[in-house]
């Protein structure tokens, strides 16, 4: 797509529309429901490639620098400081989601977080010769956040994110005045996280993500509401073999969670697990069930090597899939 020097809301719409067609088929749109009307789909888009390994069931799984996007609740679970770059690439573009996690046992856990969603380059041309090039529109999306969390007792946690959300139009080379432009909304997250008491481990996590003002792109009648979402889940984990010298050498933890609208009518479940080796080496596996199109299976591993942690994830079934290029998300994060 190209877009002359006469840059006008018109073309930007033209843009979004792209853009749009894209997004939908990268959240895995269902039948039912109001992705059409809805505005920052990119919202809906998997971070961290633990929990897409996992098939997406995060709510109660989610913890450290992962948790910012799915649960902030989850980040009372983190007792040392992180830094993490959790980088996906798919037929949208490249994404890379930057954290930092601060946890204190006084003063609860602060996170600072930087997500940048790139859709690649629209050339700029000359209105009355074509074939000149001027330079490139840039379109991204991009949320800053702070994060909070804190625990209530030994078993309870809460936590909140604020959230800035962009769409951006930047232009590189001699571009227009009018080239660059940017919508901005901001959004809440809210999170709730408990250990249940059991034998096993057993941990509830209830998230309500993306509650904001409604995304004004051109004009006020253009605005369309957030999608917000509510994420119950639950995870429990399982030994599956001891040894004489070390207990749980081998454990696997099992996750479902149900992702909902508010209006309570699309519902969708997600299942994983993600078996452990010493705690140190992990094998994933996990599934999207939509109602209608969408949905499918999913993979993925993670490394632990003293203060390093690596994690791939790969989406290998549903929308985004099938037309040509498997969602793949690569976490590696250092903690200190």
């Amino acid at each position: 797509m190209r877009c002359g020097t006469a840059w006008s809301s018109r073309c930007r719409s033209r843009i979004l529309t792209a853009l749009g067609a894209l997004l939908v088929a990268g959240v895995q749109a269902r039948a039912q429901g109001g992705l059409s009307t809805e505005g920052g789909l990119f919202l809906l888009l998997p971070i961290g490639a633990r929990a897409v390994g996992m098939g997406q069931a995060a709510a109660a799984t989610a913890t450290g620098s992962e948790a910012v996007w799915w649960n902030p609740a989850g980040l009372v679970a983190e007792s040392r400081r992180e830094a993490a770059i959790h980088h996906s690439q798919s037929i949208l573009g490249s994404g890379d989601a930057l954290s930092i996690v601060m946890p204190s046992q006084l003063l609860g856990t602060l996170a600072l977080s930087l997500d940048v969603l790139n859709y690649g380059d629209f050339p700029l041309t000359d209105s009355i010769n074509p074939d000149v090039p001027l330079g490139n529109i840039i379109p991204r999306n991009v949320i800053y956040g702070v994060s909070y969390a804190s625990g209530i007792g030994k078993r309870l946690g809460v936590g909140l994110t604020y959230k800035v959300v962009q769409l951006r139009f930047d232009c590189s080379g001699p571009c227009p005045p009018s080239a660059s432009y940017t919508a901005t909304t901001s959004a809440l997250d809210f999170g709730f996280r408990a250990e249940l008491p059991m034998r096993r481990p057993t941990v509830v996590g209830l998230a309500l993500r993306n509650v904001g003002l409604p995304f004004q792109v051109n004009d006020s009648q253009q605005a369309d509401p957030l999608p917000t979402r509510i994420q119950l889940g639950i995870a429990h984990t399982i030994p599956v073999r001891t040894t004489s010298t070390k207990a749980g050498a081998v454990t696997a933890l099992v996750a479902a969670d149900v992702l909902e609208t508010l209006e309570l009518e699309t519902p969708s479940v997600r299942v994983g697990t993600d078996i452990a080796y010493e705690q140190r080496l992990f094998l994933r596996g996990g599934y999207v069930i939509e109602n209608g199109d969408g949905g499918g299976p999913s993979i993925g591993f993670g490394i632990i090597a003293r203060n390093f942690v690596l994690d791939f994830g790969r989406i290998v079934g549903g929308l985004s899939a099938d037309q040509g290029q498997s969602p793949t998300h690569l976490s590696l994060r250092f903690l200190f």
